[in-house]
């Protein structure tokens, strides 16, 4: 009889074991997930960084080229087109009135 109710203590304590263990395994879990999440976030947000250098450096890239090839074409107009006395944006503006009538289109 004795042996019969050391049995059915232990099966009695046997769900609250395993809930303790269930909650170990659930707590290693999350140190484990917040763990993998942290380095996550560093990996990402290092890439964001790098991702945003990268396209900062590109647009400065372009603007600078727009610049100089707008610059070197506002110096050919000048210096091959212009009348004396007009300026760069009046020598385009009357080279594209010519070229509009030239071609009949009136955009």
């Amino acid at each position: 009889m004795q042996e019969y109710e050391s049995t059915e203590k232990e099966t009695a304590q046997e769900p609250e074991k395993e809930e303790k263990i269930v909650d170990g395994f659930q707590k290693i879990e999350d140190t484990v997930t917040g763990g993998y999440q942290k380095i996550e976030d560093a990996v990402t947000g290092s890439y964001k960084k790098m991702e945003k250098t990268v396209v900062d450096g590109f647009l400065k890239m372009e603007e600078s080229i727009v610049s100089g090839f707008n610059r070197i074409s506002d110096k050919c107009v000048e210096k091959m087109f212009s009348r004396e006395g007009e300026t760069v944006e009046e020598t385009k503006e009357r080279l594209a009135n010519a070229e509009k009538k030239r071609t009949g289109r009136m955009d």
